[in-house]
């Protein structure tokens, strides 16, 4: 088998500082658009971002059409209703405003209102078909308002298909915006749980790209257009990785537990983007493949601070759930790298082996997830020892993410991975 030997480095052009979001007409027109979908959530449709955002397009003369049907962990019924909403409305240009899942359902209705197909189409194999993006979209500006996901340098959607009860994903670099607006006054009123949750999603991103398999470990492409956007660990997508587990660590207690720290908020902020960059070159393994399950087969769980309107695991909290036992796992792959992390982490490696690295690096994340207020493992969030095999069966078709594993894991070994995840500490 022939491996790899290059990698590449795509993003976002990124734009950051307090108060950003007034310059979103600006740089649209720009780009040329004159009618833009407007993309966010009930939850913020009468936001100050969102308000911002409208009267910065429409002072540029741009018809600025407000889309406020994202659902919050969108679904494929979901991104259905806002491609038929994208398609109708014949716009030359998107703006995002929100966190992830309204950064992804704009990428999903620019690319299905682009190029009209079933939604399988484009969806990851060996799920749906995974076919290439035909061409170019149209210009997306993704403005955040949460320090999570990172979508607004990344070229992948997420979302629940309803009829697996698991989440899959869209990948192509061509769904990557254009630009992110990264704004600290956007995250003012986040409350706790959601920064929590989305703060941890960030720090997750960043520990699974730079313990992913390295790029030239994966076979390589049949031709360049062939090179998946999840190309394993690199040297450059280590840099941004790194500096991100350090923001986290270091800022995500204080954005938590005081939201005037506007401060720790902006790094926040910007860790998000950095791990983005990471994790949307190299990619992610266990803990979000694990996650996909967690959150599509969540029964009646609603965490604090989240719309009551459906139950939810969100997402940075169905990811985390599952760190420790992953990096347990990972750790002898790369002992010295895993205590590296930790080290990052603010742990203290002193005296630590080989052995001691998983040990050192889950307790590290058990540290901050105790401190920020997430539940004690997959048991509080409504899970039991029954619900692991249909967890094991939902997580093992998640190729675009498993493939990354630096150490295989088959349906055992993932079922015993989710049971210990079952309670963390």
């Amino acid at each position: 088998m022939a491996f790899e030997t290059a990698f590449a480095i795509d993003t976002s052009s990124l734009k950051y500082g307090p108060g950003v979001t007034t310059e979103v007409g600006h740089d649209m027109t720009e780009l040329g658009g004159s009618r833009v979908m407007v993309v966010t959530d009930p939850n913020l449709a009468d936001s100050e971002p969102v308000t911002v955002a409208l009267d910065a397009l429409r002072k540029e003369g741009i018809d600025a059409v407000l889309f406020d049907q994202a659902r919050v962990e969108p679904t494929d019924l979901s991104l259905k209703k806002a491609t038929q909403f994208a398609s109708e409305g014949n716009f030359d240009g998107y703006v995002a405003v929100g966190g992830g899942s309204s950064i992804d359902t704009a990428k999903a209705a620019n690319l299905y209102a682009t190029y009209p197909a079933d939604l399988m189409t484009y969806v990851n194999r060996p799920i749906g078909e995974g076919r290439p993006v035909p061409g170019p979209l149209k210009p997306l500006i993704a403005v955040p308002t949460t320090a999570g996901t990172g979508s607004e340098t990344t070229g992948v959607v997420v979302f629940d298909l309803l009829e697996m009860r698991a989440k899959t994903g869209i990948s192509h670099r061509a769904l990557r915006p254009v630009m992110g607006i990264v704004d600290p006054n956007n995250t003012r009123t986040l409350p706790r749980m959601v920064a929590a949750a989305t703060g941890l999603d960030v720090l997750t991103h960043a520990l699974e790209s730079l313990t992913a398999l390295p790029f030239s470990r994966r076979p390589a492409p049949k031709d360049p257009k062939s090179r998946p956007v999840y190309q394993g660990a690199n040297p450059i997508s280590d840099i941004w990785a790194s500096r991100a587990v350090e923001m986290v660590s270091q800022n995500l207690v204080r954005a938590v537990e005081d939201p005037s720290d506007d401060e720790a908020r902006g790094r926040m902020l910007l860790a998000a983007s950095f791990a983005g960059i990471g994790f949307g070159n190299a990619g992610c393994h266990l803990p979000h493949a694990m996650s996909y399950p967690v959150s599509g087969m969540v029964r009646d769980y609603v965490p604090e601070g989240y719309p009551r309107g459906h139950p939810l695991v969100p997402h940075g909290m169905a990811v985390v759930l599952n760190a420790p036992a992953a990096f347990r796992w990972t750790a002898p792959t790369d002992p010295e790298l895993h205590l590296y992390a930790a080290k990052l982490m603010g742990a203290d490696p002193a005296g630590a082996g080989p052995e001691d690295a998983g040990e050192l690096l889950a307790g590290a994340i058990v540290d901050l997830m105790r401190r920020t207020g997430i539940p004690n493992g997959l048991g509080a969030v409504g899970y039991g020892p029954d619900d692991v095999d249909q967890m094991v069966a939902s997580t093992l078709p998640q190729h675009r993410l498993t493939k990354l594993l630096p150490r295989p894991a088959g349906p055992e070994e993932l079922k015993q991975l989710f049971l210990d995840s079952l309670t963390c500490w």
